[in-house]
Parts: C-alpha cells; structure tokens; sequence
C-alpha cells in the first residue's frame, strides 16, 4: 500500500491487488493519506515541481528530466507524473548504491581483504570472499554501504543493511 498510493494507484487498481471492493481500497486511501498528509503534499508539490522545470532532482542533486510532463496525451501525462514523484526517492536510492560501489574496492583493499564484488541487484551488492574473510569482509561491505551517503548528505535515518554470508546468493536471502 505504502508505495502503491506514494506513486498514484486508484482505487480500481488497489482493489485488484488486495482482491477487495472498490470503495474499501478507496477508504483505505483516504485513512492513509489522512494519516500522512505529507506524503500528498510531497506528491502534489513534486509534481507542481516538474511541470515547472521539466525535473526533479535527487538529493545529491542529480537531474531527472521529464520532456513529456505536460504532454496532451493524458496516459503519457500521468506517467510523467508518477515518474517525477519516483525519481527523487528511487533516484537516491541508486545514487548511494552507486557511491558504495565507487568506494567498495578501496575498502575491501584497505582492510587487506581479497573479496571481490560480483554484482548489484538493486539495492544489494554481491561478494565473492575467501571462507576466512567472510566476517571482516561483511563487516567492510556494511560500514562503506551505510555512510555511503556521506559526506555530501547527513541522513537523518540511518542507513541500515542487511547481510549475509552464503555459498550461493539464493541460500543468502
């Protein structure tokens, strides 16, 4: 629910995927938005935004353009509009994924260790390291990707991650 009504699902669509009536996943969306008025006003004022300056930025201040917000078209239109309210979030999401990456493999060599990383798959990094590294080696990957974000940005939540060691990347989640 929580990103179904942030990127603009109707009633009709939240309807089919929770497998409820209309006017409940309508209720829901009124209770929600209720809740957390931010959340419209973060909406509506980042798509005043965008029609404005035909971007967004993310919050180290990258721009994502959008030529077709204004588009006549109303599906293109409202596909600008979603996007534009996704960019900023998803966009600094792989923002700091991509600045962990940068610093990855002068950390790994810092802390003396041979792990090498393989692969992102969205927010996660995947190491290959030696049995006995694996420790030091999580411990590395952890540190670089929670202050990914610094110094150009102090998050006010802390970045938490999640890791795991395992012999393949399916037995690791």
């Amino acid at each position: 629910i929580n990103f179904g009504i942030i990127y603009g699902i109707s009633a009709h669509g939240l309807s089919r995927q929770l497998s409820i009536p209309r006017s409940e996943a309508a209720d829901y969306i009124k209770t929600y938005l209720k809740r957390f008025p931010e959340i419209h006003d973060y909406v509506e004022r980042t798509k005043a935004f965008a029609r404005e300056h035909r971007f967004v930025e993310t919050m180290f201040g990258r721009r994502v353009h959008f030529p077709d917000i204004d588009a006549s078209n109303p599906t293109v239109r409202a596909f600008n509009e979603r996007a534009a309210v996704n960019a900023p979030l998803q966009g600094a999401a792989a923002d700091i994924i991509r600045r962990a990456m940068i610093r990855m493999p002068d950390a790994l060599t810092a802390a003396g260790l041979s792990a090498k990383m393989l692969l992102q798959v969205h927010d996660e990094l995947v190491f290959e390291a030696p049995q006995a590294e694996v420790a030091a080696t999580i411990a590395t990957v952890t540190e670089v990707m929670e202050t990914a974000a610094e110094p150009a940005i102090h998050m006010t939540v802390p970045m938490k991650v999640e890791a795991a060691a395992a012999d393949n990347w399916a037995e690791a989640h």
